[in-house]
Formats: C-alpha cells, sequence, structure tokens
C-alpha cells in the first residue's frame, strides 16, 4: 500500500506510528460506526501511570442531563486553579481514561488542578447535549466553589471549549480565565486548504471528520450556530486569552489556525504553537511522540503565566 502524500511531512517516529494505526484498523472509522469504532479505540490507562500523582477522585457532576461521570486530578501544589479538560474523539469517540495521562501531566506540572468530564456522545446524543454537559459543569464548578477556573480540550474538546467561552460571554457570565484549544474543530465548512492537503493523513482524514460532524449535528445545517461551528460567531472580541496548538498534519490545522487570526483581530491575546512532524491526536498520546511532551509544558508554562498576573500568552 503507497501512504498518501502528506505522510511525507511527518517525522519518522509519527510515520511508523501512523503505519500502526492504519495497519490496527480494518476500515475507517466512518464505515465502523460508532459502537465499533468506541471499542477498537478506546484506551486503558497503564497500571503505573507515567505521572503519579497523589489524588485523583472521580466524581459525579450534576447536570441538567443527570449525572455525568468525571475525574479531578489534583495537583502536588495546588495554586487554587481548575482547568476544565474536554476530550477530544469527534464528539462520536473518547474516553476519561484516553485523556488520562495527558490531564496528570497537565495537573503536574501546571500546579493547576483539572477536571475531565465525560460528556455525552454522538449520534445518541447529538448537538447540543455535549454542549450543554460543558455549559453546566462550569455553573457547577462555580457554585461548588472554584473562584479560578480555565477551560481546555482537543479536537471536539477545543470546540466545546470554545463555544463554552462565546455562551459565557453572551449571558454576561464570568469568563474562564483562558482557554487552551488544542487543534479545536471550530467551522462546518471543510473548506481551508489542510482539509484537501491533509485529506488522508493519519487517524483523521477528511471524510471520517466529516461523518463525525453529521453525528454531532443530526445532518440538520438549521442547527448550526456559534455554539456549533464558534467560527460562525458574529465577533470574538472579548474573549479569555487563548493558547492554541495544531498539528502539521492534521485537516483541521487550518480551520484553527484561522481561529486564531479572528481573535487577533478582534484583540483576544492568543499565543498559536504549530507542532511540526505530527498528527491529530498527538496530544493525549504521552510518551508516544515528543511533540506531546513539548505541547503539555507549553499548556503547563501556559497556565503558569496566568498565576504570575500575565493577562495573556
Amino acid at each position: 500500500m503507497t501512504e498518501p502524500s502528506c505522510w511525507a511531512r511527518l517525522d519518522r517516529n509519527a510515520f511508523l506510528v501512523a503505519q500502526a494505526i492504519s495497519a490496527a484498523l480494518p476500515a475507517p472509522v466512518r464505515e465502523l460506526g460508532a459502537e465499533n469504532a468506541r471499542a477498537m479505540l478506546a484506551s486503558t490507562p497503564p497500571e503505573v501511570p507515567r505521572t503519579a500523582l497523589d489524588r485523583v477522585e472521580e466524581l459525579a457532576v450534576p447536570t441538567r442531563a443527570g449525572q455525568l461521570r468525571a475525574r479531578r486530578y489534583h495537583a502536588p501544589a495546588a495554586r487554587g486553579g481548575v482547568l476544565l479538560y474536554l476530550h477530544g474523539g469527534g464528539f462520536v469517540l473518547g474516553t476519561l481514561d484516553g485523556a488520562d495521562e495527558a490531564c496528570r501531566a497537565i495537573a503536574a506540572r501546571s500546579g493547576w488542578d483539572v477536571l475531565s468530564l465525560e460528556y455525552r456522545l454522538a449520534p445518541e446524543h447529538p448537538y447540543p447535549a455535549a454542549f450543554e454537559d460543558a455549559v453546566d459543569t462550569v455553573a457547577w464548578l462555580r457554585k461548588d466553589g472554584s473562584d479560578r477556573i480555565a477551560v481546555g480540550g482537543d479536537s471536539a474538546g477545543g470546540n466545546l471549549a470554545a463555544a463554552l467561552c462565546l455562551h459565557l460571554r453572551e449571558h454576561g457570565l464570568r469568563l474562564p480565565e483562558t482557554q487552551i484549544l488544542v487543534y479545536p474543530a471550530v467551522d462546518d465548512r471543510f473548506a481551508t486548504p489542510s482539509w484537501t492537503e491533509c485529506a488522508d493523513a493519519p487517524l483523521l482524514t477528511t471524510a471520517d471528520a466529516r461523518w463525525c460532524w453529521e453525528q454531532y449535528v443530526g445532518g440538520s445545517s438549521a442547527a448550526i450556530d456559534q455554539y456549533a461551528a464558534p467560527m460562525k460567531a458574529a465577533s470574538l472580541r472579548g474573549l479569555p486569552p487563548a493558547l492554541v496548538l495544531t498539528a502539521e498534519v492534521d485537516p483541521l490545522r487550518d480551520d484553527g489556525e484561522a481561529y486564531v487570526e479572528r481573535l487577533r483581530a478582534d484583540g483576544v491575546p492568543v499565543a498559536l504553537i504549530r507542532h511540526a512532524g505530527v498528527f491529530h491526536g498527538f496530544f493525549t498520546e504521552v510518551g508516544t511522540f515528543p511533540q506531546t511532551d513539548a505541547a503539555l509544558s507549553a499548556v503547563a508554562r501556559h497556565l503558569q503565566a496566568i498565576d504570575s498576573g500575565h493577562s495573556g500568552p
């Protein structure tokens, strides 16, 4: 089998990982369907985590949909802040376990607690279910006494974090200290160059991304507002400072970077880091890519900068 041309931009390590993923999947995610893809791609944390923490707490968060599972990673030298982390998975896949190592690393390196939420997944629970879960969780954190909150997530989780900031701004509610968006899914047009350039990228192809999006919005374009696709917002002015991370070989790359340009144009402090040589999904693969370690350290430094009183990146 000949690898797609975009694979030539992967570094040697990422190329070998991409080959292994390709060999392990019997069919694309869109052909496997939600149930089979979840079973095949589910991650199980190692018995001994790479990053040990003294306290990791299993929680139930009360929401309008009932109790949702969450996991709070208590930082060794907590500074009082908590990062609400929303995992990726195209709104269809993803678990607390899949984001476990990344959340541990962020808590250990930043001094911020991390609350990882198991929000409802599509197609069983299409938009706005996951978005409402994020909204309700921030409200619960505030009610529970958390004074300093940041929001973040990767891929679909980056979408939810961005949408959450828009919602809080629109409703005149207290904004998070910052938003951390890792290769976020922010647009529904699939029109920027990377959707073509990286159409056959490892793990997430353009066709699979379209399929995931259809599961999330239920096939109705009428339902796609700024909380489903944050790029639809008329203005991004007044949103919290942002850190945006992208991957070089990723169909979502240019959408995330276009969102950065809109944030800058609307006066929002924002830092962008593009990670060369890797593909979508690298952020949570702790121990697999050196770029993952660099990205987690960047997130930790960004949160520490918030602690030190800097208003932006």
